[in-house]
């Protein structure tokens, strides 16, 4: 399995330390696979800087889409998107 380093920012990263994020949308510019281990570094945009803190976390299942082919950019723009985790 591969390991995979992303960035996270801190009140995101705080979420999935806290086991309250458990979702997450990223841009589909790396390879993943269900069993991969994503090694979330803690970033702050405000300065520029990693904090330090890491987490990892296994991906559980994975889904690629394209927000387009369902709603029109302008539409994507005004509103953005929720994300829903469901029990």
């Amino acid at each position: 399995m591969t390991e995979i380093k992303k960035k996270v920012w801190p009140e995101y990263f705080q979420m999935i330390l806290n086991g309250k994020k458990k979702v997450d949308i990223r841009l589909a510019d790396f390879d993943i696979k269900e069993g991969d281990t994503l090694v979330l570094e803690e970033y702050d945009p405000e300065t520029d800087t990693y904090t330090g803190r890491k987490i990892k976390k296994i991906a559980q299942s994975i889904i690629k889409f394209n927000p387009t082919r369902m709603h029109r950019i302008e539409d994507i723009k005004d509103f953005g998107f929720y994300i829903i985790d469901m029990k």
